[in-house]
């Protein structure tokens, strides 16, 4: 850990530290939104959609605002969620396919048994 002699420099650590926890809470409450508005989209309910997608745009701009965001990012994520409404309930993602047990995790137990056969 970088410790300051200067009395400003421990100030400044302060300061930074602060906002970095700030800017942390910006950006980790954007994705919370993000996912309640997935939440909102898949329910269905337009009021509800409609609430969360003002709720998430209303924090975007505050967030680029303060500058915690880059401008170009909060219009990144403002298009990303517009695009999300736009799309309507998403279908319901397919299984993915369970492995199975192939012949190569039997071939390396006997790989194994037969070096050790030979130590």
């Amino acid at each position: 850990m970088l410790v300051a002699n200067i009395k400003q420099q421990k100030k400044r650590i302060k300061v930074a530290a602060r906002q970095r926890l700030e800017n942390l809470r910006y950006k980790t409450t954007i994705k919370t939104y993000f996912r309640r508005l997935e939440t909102a989209i898949d329910g269905g309910d337009a009021a509800l959609i409609e609430g969360e997608h003002k709720e998430l745009q209303v924090l975007v701009d505050r967030a680029a605002a303060r500058r915690a965001l880059h401008p170009n990012t909060a219009a990144r994520k403002k298009s990303k969620a517009a695009r999300m409404v736009a799309a309507g309930p998403r279908e319901a993602a397919k299984p993915k396919r369970a492995r199975k047990a192939t012949a190569g995790a039997a071939r390396k137990t006997t790989t194994r048994s037969a070096s050790a056969k030979k130590k």
